[in-house]
């Protein structure tokens, strides 16, 4: 076996920078909310899914499909589902890593929500024999 790098990290891939992905995500396809009025106790939980998220691997330029999952409990608003659906479709062409899209999709979603406490939860579908699922919590 070969001690030679398989890669040469920042040399031979490069990920979508992330201050300028946002930007361009809230331009393309801005999240949209609607108003959320409690009207009985307890906490209300929303979950929201999407099984067919896709973005590309920075490596290998290949596409990585995965599942994420946003559950929180909403403030003053709730997250319009359309407007989701066309958020998570912007990634199809962006060269980004799992734990970025995590990141990136978990800071944009709490910008504009604003819930009680939330959680993101990114299932990457295997590949290579290797599976991701990276999680990130709010707990106000």
């Amino acid at each position: 076996m070969s001690s030679q790098k398989i890669y040469q990290e920042g040399s031979d891939y490069k990920q979508e920078n992330l201050k300028k992905l946002r930007t361009k995500l809230k331009k393309e396809a801005p999240l949209e909310t609607f108003a959320f009025t409690e009207i009985s106790p307890g906490e209300h939980w929303v979950t929201i899914e999407s099984p067919e998220f896709t973005a590309i691997c920075p490596f290998s330029n290949y596409p990585d499909f995965g599942t994420v999952t946003i559950t929180y409990i909403p403030d003053k608003v709730c997250l319009e589902l359309k407007s989701f659906k066309l958020y998570i479709n912007a990634f199809r062409e962006v060269k980004i890593f799992h734990e970025h899209v995590t990141e990136v999709i978990f800071a944009d979603f709490m910008e504009v929500v604003k819930p009680k406490k939330a959680n993101i939860t990114v299932d990457m579908n295997v590949r290579g024999n290797v599976k991701t699922v990276c999680e990130k919590f709010y707990k106000g």
